[in-house]
């Protein structure tokens, strides 16, 4: 029997995609647990037509995200932290403390995006990516100073 899964399933398939299963597979669980459905014509069709609309939601979205790229690039922010000997800091600068710095310039991102490969636990300038999104990945320049 042909399915329209409409979530995905390990070891079976992703949302969207027309697989064949056996007829008591689909009726006993994939059907009643409304995991899939029925590749009818007109199922089929309202499949094409939700790909098309997530489609273009998708274009939009990553237009957005390429101008807030844009404007994380030719943003930087300064850090105020407590130093110790040597100019070591105590402690580091974390995702949250650049998320608040961002907020400041008025720019929104999650923290979960910033990607501090090294813990930033020295005073300088340093340049943190920040991936917006599978294709777009922005470079932010972060300078950590004395408080």
């Amino acid at each position: 029997m042909q399915v329209i899964l409409l979530e995905d399933i390990d070891r079976v398939g992703k949302k969207g995609v027309i697989i064949n299963v056996s007829d008591g597979y689909a009726r006993n669980f994939l059907l009643p647990k409304k995991k899939a459905v029925e590749a009818t014509p007109v199922n089929k069709k309202r499949l094409d037509e939700e790909l098309k609309h997530a489609e273009a939601r998708l274009g939009k979205e990553k237009e957005v995200l390429q101008i807030l790229a844009g404007k994380i690039n030719n943003a930087s922010v300064t850090i105020a932290q407590k130093v110790g000997e040597g100019d070591r800091l105590f402690g580091s600068v974390t995702a949250m403390d650049i998320v608040d710095a961002l907020a400041k310039e008025g720019i929104h991102i999650d923290k979960k995006k910033i990607h501090i490969e090294n813990p930033i636990k020295e005073l300088g300038a340093f340049t943190v990516p920040i991936k917006l999104h599978p294709e777009i990945t922005a470079e932010l320049k972060v300078s950590v100073v004395k408080a």
